[in-house]
């Protein structure tokens, strides 16, 4: 059955116009219009036509600190679609030796036939080891063509600089694209023991032991690293303005340095980890929130193109998964829900508020990271022969977050009380229609894997 999605405004990141939009099976058959055409309407009169969203950083199911984030494939993706989101790209954690085969098949296990959108994996390097650089190649064979190291959690994921600089080479060779997760892990391990040992226990405790100096210095390392290998590095969770800055030196003499922030860092701060009664504990995610005066050059720093894409970060925990760091903040599980959030939150305080224009929202929350990310042209775009991933956007529906208006499992919500103008009425899959005016009506499953084609430099 074709759809035809009627009377709204197609905003792609190179610009707006009135236009309908014909779907036939999974794909835009056309733009423009299609009166006298047999097909079923979905009505987009006042709305924004958007494409739909892409997550290039979850953690549905994550082992952190003895539990799991509290999101799976199933509740995390029907949370992605009620937000606008139609693609995320998960992180598959290297948590077997002899190599990375093993680990994403777990990964692919867990996501096939409970996912509502599509998705794809970057491969998480934890061990890099010969066997695991053998394996990249193989990585890329499936369709993963992303990884991923950590510079923080000594330990447990964290890579040497010599392990790092191994998986930069291999990547150059492959045509792959080096994420990096970027704080001094060794250093803040010295400031979280030394708290401790001071009885400093408190959530707070957790941004005070993280200083910006320690991803400031971690980002600036990471791209010496990458720029002696001649590899190019995406920059995950850009907290702070000394960290971005690192990021906008080295464009500025040529290095293939990318960068995102995450919506927590626009709209959150260290304040919040203050809050009484442990509450402060939900707010806890790495690199931690910062003082507010970052965030006006954060804002500017996606508005000029110095970091490139806005994410979540989206790795949920219960408010008992948290308390497990009651008596000691560095055993509280690290990570924030947010998946539902950000383009709703993109258009209220972005495009409403005048920050950014409606296409520089399309560009950073979908066609960007599908070209930095190898889907695009199918995703991130509303164009002839693209996946019918598209979200009818409404500027005047009104939306209040909170827990009864959530799909995330997760038994709060951040933003509790906050109210948006505007937010998704339809989001669309391949064409079929997962959300539905505060309903999600597909079943588990209709999500499928996505194969990703190498990282293009010429295409960001």
């Amino acid at each position: 059955m074709r759809k035809i999605i009627r009377g709204g405004t197609i905003v792609n990141a190179s610009g707006a116009s009135d236009a309908d939009v014909l779907i036939d099976g999974e794909t835009i058959a056309g733009v423009g219009r299609f009166d006298g055409v047999d097909a079923e309407v979905i009505d987009a009169a006042g709305c924004f036509v958007l494409p739909g969203a892409i997550d290039n950083h979850t953690h549905m199911s994550m082992p952190f600190g003895g539990t799991r984030s509290s999101d799976d494939y199933d509740t995390g993706t029907q949370a992605a679609a009620a937000g606008g989101t139609t693609c995320i790209v998960d992180f598959a954690l290297q948590m077997h030796p002899n190599g990375l085969r093993s680990s994403l098949e777990e990964w692919m296990g867990r996501a096939e036939d409970a996912a509502h959108v599509d998705y794809g994996f970057h491969m998480a390097i934890t061990s890099a080891d010969r066997e695991t650089i053998a394996d990249m190649g193989a990585m890329v064979e499936e369709g993963v063509t992303s990884f991923k190291v950590f510079m923080a959690y000594p330990n447990v994921l964290m890579v040497r600089d010599d392990e790092f600089l191994a998986v930069l080479e291999r990547s150059r060779e492959l045509g792959t694209l080096v994420m990096v997760h970027c704080e001094n892990g060794f250093a803040i391990q010295h400031l979280v023991n030394t708290a401790l040992a001071n009885g400093q226990t408190d959530p707070i405790h957790h941004a005070l032991t993280r200083p910006e100096t320690m991803e400031a210095e971690a980002t600036g390392r990471a791209i010496r690293l990458a720029e002696f290998a001649g590899a190019p590095l995406f920059v995950v969770h850009v907290s702070c303005r000394d960290a971005a800055e690192e990021i906008i030196a080295a464009r500025s003499r040529g290095v293939e340095a990318y960068g995102e922030t995450c919506i927590q860092y626009l709209f959150n701060s260290i304040d919040d980890l203050r809050r009484p009664d442990f509450a402060g504990a939900r707010y806890v995610c790495s690199p931690p929130l910062r003082d507010a005066a970052n965030q006006p050059f954060l804002w500017n720093a996606l508005r000029f193109d110095h970091l490139q894409s806005i994410s979540t970060d989206h790795c949920p925990f219960t408010d008992e998964q948290k308390r497990l760091g009651l008596d000691d903040f560095s055993k509280i599980p690290n990570g924030l829900a947010a998946i539902q959030h950000r383009l709703p939150m993109m258009w209220e305080h972005g495009v409403r508020e005048g920050r950014l224009s409606m296409t520089r929202v399309v560009d950073i929350t979908s066609t960007a990271i599908a070209k930095m990310f190898g889907l695009y042209p199918r995703k991130g775009v509303i164009d002839v022969g693209a996946d019918a991933d598209i979200v009818v956007f409404d500027p005047n529906r009104r939306h209040v977050f909170g827990t009864d208006t959530s799909f995330m499992n997760v038994d709060y919500d951040i933003y509790e009380g906050q109210e948006l103008a505007g937010s998704p009425r339809v989001t669309l899959s391949r064409g079929t229609v997962v959300f539905d005016d505060g309903k999600i009506v597909t079943k588990p499953g209709h999500g499928r894997f996505v194969r990703r084609s190498l990282f293009d430099p010429l295409a960001v």
